[in-house]
């Protein structure tokens, strides 16, 4: 059973989040919480395996709350596109995946199972764009940092930065879910970073995801 902890200042928006929650058979709501100190309260209480983290609350906000849950929790935030400056911060305090308000019951069951497993919620609709603006910021020394890898890490690699799950990318690279684990964990190794997130964020800065340039015109 997946025990979820919802952490939003709107009673409206905990509610729609808990009736989603309550209708997966392998979820269940062990507490909410309505600023970001009330959501620590409420994990070490209830000790949840995902942390649903809304960011703008009064009092305690979701990115205070983030930093101190990160490194125990699996905290997924809850965004949309107009927050975009609060999402950066939230990765850099370790949040394992973004969800937006307006996201399908089926999208929100997902983020928060993904979570669970360890795998990112880095669906096309929710973080692509969001990726794409971050990597704009620190190109110029992403692709030192990946001397470390082998060929085989840096495929993982263009796979998480493209949203794949593990797996996912066990059936693109033709390789075992547990084969997957061990290439992302010694990615995250040797790239000092504390989740995928943070790892597709570097593969998008290192260009790994750029389309490949086109043929020159006119060449001769």
């Amino acid at each position: 059973m997946i025990r979820v902890l919802i952490v939003d200042d709107e009673w409206m928006v905990r509610a729609m989040l808990r009736t989603i929650m309550e209708t997966a058979p392998d979820i269940a709501v062990v507490g909410e919480a309505s600023d970001g100190n009330e959501a620590v309260r409420e994990a070490a209480a209830h000790r949840p395996d995902v942390v649903l983290m809304d960011i703008r609350m009064p009092r305690a906000d979701g990115l205070t709350a983030t930093e101190r849950l990160a490194g125990s929790h699996r905290v997924v935030v809850l965004t949309t596109f107009d927050l975009d400056e609060y999402v950066h911060t939230a990765l850099h305090h370790g949040a394992v995946g973004f969800l937006l308000k307006d996201a399908s019951a089926q999208e929100m069951l997902t983020a928060v199972r993904s979570a669970a497993r360890g795998d990112a919620m880095l669906s096309p609709k929710v973080t692509r764009r969001l990726l794409r603006r971050f990597a704009e910021a620190g190109r110029s020394d992403a692709a030192p940092r990946l001397r470390p890898l082998t060929a085989k890490e840096r495929e993982v690699l263009v796979a998480v930065g493209g949203g794949l799950s593990n797996t996912d990318i066990a059936a693109a690279l033709h390789m075992s879910e547990a084969t997957v684990k061990t290439h992302v964990s010694r990615i995250l190794t040797k790239l000092s970073l504390t989740n995928r997130v943070q790892a597709a964020v570097l593969a998008h800065r290192a260009g790994l995801l750029d389309p490949p340039p086109g043929p020159e015109t006119g060449a001769r």
